[in-house]
């Protein structure tokens, strides 16, 4: 890999967790800058916004990751189709390449409190990242093909091109029954700045979800995605220098969504198992021996009394709780 000339660094895009609009927070998504090269992590709501009061230029922009397509991680993917011709998408060398989860072969069995549940677009239910693509400028043609005669823009196409990221042989995932395999990370883009590796986490019953590492000159970046308490993260952080985790306030889970009604009963299930406690976050920095934790895709996204920096007392490196258009500069 060749040496950036400015640094690396992580750009917190959007914090807020969950499929919500906030006021103080933007969606999820998160950028790393490897010197005058741009990836992405997670598009969602406000993230193509977020870019630019960033001060970052889609024209360096190589390349994009989702680890999951739950709406608050992919919303915004249509903002950059759409409004990227406008903000020098159109400068790239060649298609941005974006990766993400391929389908999960059908929809996830119900929460079983809840019943039987309606399927939507039962002819494909689960599509995956590519299929998604193609379904949004489907869904978008009368203003693509206005654009691209009426403003001469190029067709979508030769700007972004997206993958459904392919498991190695022998991984034994099973959306329904193992969705979250022992496993080694493997490596799903690389160029000349960077090298990124994926390994499949708990997220269950949304699957495959991955959480992503960024290898650089300047050192190792690893983002969590959404995901439980997963020995997979351990592995995929072991020796990074920052791990960018999500977290949950589990005890405003359990205030918030108390009662036994199958819908509380369910949310409390979800958000304490395919998402991860305070205190968790920190032992998972702790075990992976990184030397810095950034708390991101907070759940809830504002709360009067926060205990996030609770993750401390859990791990003894540097602990940041982010903010929108933090920045944080990798160095060795």
């Amino acid at each position: 890999m060749a040496t950036s000339r400015k640094g690396t660094e992580l750009v917190l895009l959007g914090t807020a967790g969950g499929p919500r609009v906030r006021a103080d927070r933007a969606g999820i998504s998160s950028a790393v800058v490897v010197g005058d090269a741009l990836y992405l992590v997670d598009f969602g709501y406000g993230a193509c916004r977020q870019i630019k009061l960033a001060g970052l230029d889609l024209a360096e922009l190589r390349a994009g990751f989702v680890t999951h397509l739950h709406s608050d991680h992919a919303s915004d993917l249509a903002n950059l189709l759409l409004y990227g011709w406008y903000e020098n998408l159109e400068g790239t060398a060649r298609p941005v390449e974006l990766y993400g989860p391929g389908s999960r072969g059908s929809v996830p069995p119900g929460a079983a409190e809840l019943g039987e549940a309606a399927i939507v677009c039962p002819d494909e239910p689960a599509p995956g990242l590519a299929a998604m693509v193609r379904y949004l400028l489907r869904a978008h043609a009368t203003d693509v093909n206005d654009r691209i005669r009426d403003n001469g823009r190029r067709h979508p196409d030769e700007l972004l091109k997206a993958f459904d990221i392919e498991l190695p042989a022998g991984v034994p995932f099973e959306a329904d029954t193992a969705p979250a395999p022992a496993m080694e990370p493997f490596v799903v883009y690389r160029d000349d700045r960077v090298r990124v590796s994926a390994i499949l986490v708990w997220h269950a019953p949304m699957a495959p979800s991955y959480a992503f590492r960024f290898d650089t000159e300047d050192g190792a970046v690893v983002v969590s995605g959404d995901t439980g308490v997963c020995d997979n993260i351990v592995t995929l952080a072991t020796g990074a220098d920052v791990l960018v985790h999500e977290v949950i306030d589990e005890k405003w889970v359990h205030g918030q969504y108390h009662g036994r009604d199958p819908v509380a009963r369910a949310m409390i299930a979800h958000h304490t198992e395919a998402h991860t406690s305070i205190p968790d976050t920190g032992r998972i920095a702790h075990k992976a021996g990184v030397h810095t934790l950034v708390l991101t895709h907070f759940v809830p996204g504002a709360i009067d009394r926060p205990r996030w920096h609770e993750a401390a007392n859990h791990f003894d490196g540097r602990l940041i709780i982010g903010e929108d258009l933090d920045r944080i500069p990798l160095s060795r």
